[in-house]
């Protein structure tokens, strides 16, 4: 029997739709399906190392915006209803009291459980990141390479 395959494309950059996409990342890891997820645009943002920010070797609009933006998955905001981080942290508080786990664990599990990581490289470049701004599993490939993976996947989803 040929084995099984999920492609997540995350775009938003999101907490509730990152942790959508995490989500059904590490439900399929536990049916042992292979998983990639890749990322565009905002999307990149739940893969930024927040350790890691640098400024060399960027233009100003790159500086700005790499400053201006969250610089990994804790500084998301929510899609709807964030108002200025106050229903993010009202969502955190909801899910804490149901033992729900945060962002951060569920993209942990991702990592720990084999779930490929890739960037847009056109996303990437136009957004200013360098390749050691983002955790150690990002591989970044150009847009040629993830339709191919998604092509022979059994299911895409857009996020």
């Amino acid at each position: 029997m040929e084995k099984k395959k999920l492609n997540l494309l995350l775009f938003s950059g999101e907490y509730d739709k990152a942790l959508a996409a995490l989500i059904l990342a590490n439900s399929a890891r536990e049916l042992e399906v292979d998983v990639s997820i890749f990322f565009a645009f905002w999307g990149l943002f739940l893969v930024r190392d927040p350790e890691k920010f640098t400024t060399e070797d960027k233009s100003m609009y790159e500086k700005m915006f790499g400053m201006m933006t969250p610089k990994g998955p804790n500084e998301l905001p929510l899609s709807k209803m964030n108002f200025a981080g106050i229903g993010k942290e009202m969502l955190l508080e909801m899910m804490e009291e149901d033992d729900a786990p945060p962002l951060i664990a569920f993209l942990k599990g991702a990592q720990k459980k084999g779930v490929k990581f890739c960037a847009c490289k056109l996303s990437v470049d136009v957004m200013g990141f360098k390749q050691e701004e983002f955790i150690p599993e990002v591989k970044i490939m150009e847009a040629k390479e993830y339709l191919s993976d998604a092509l022979s996947s059994n299911m895409q989803l857009f996020i």
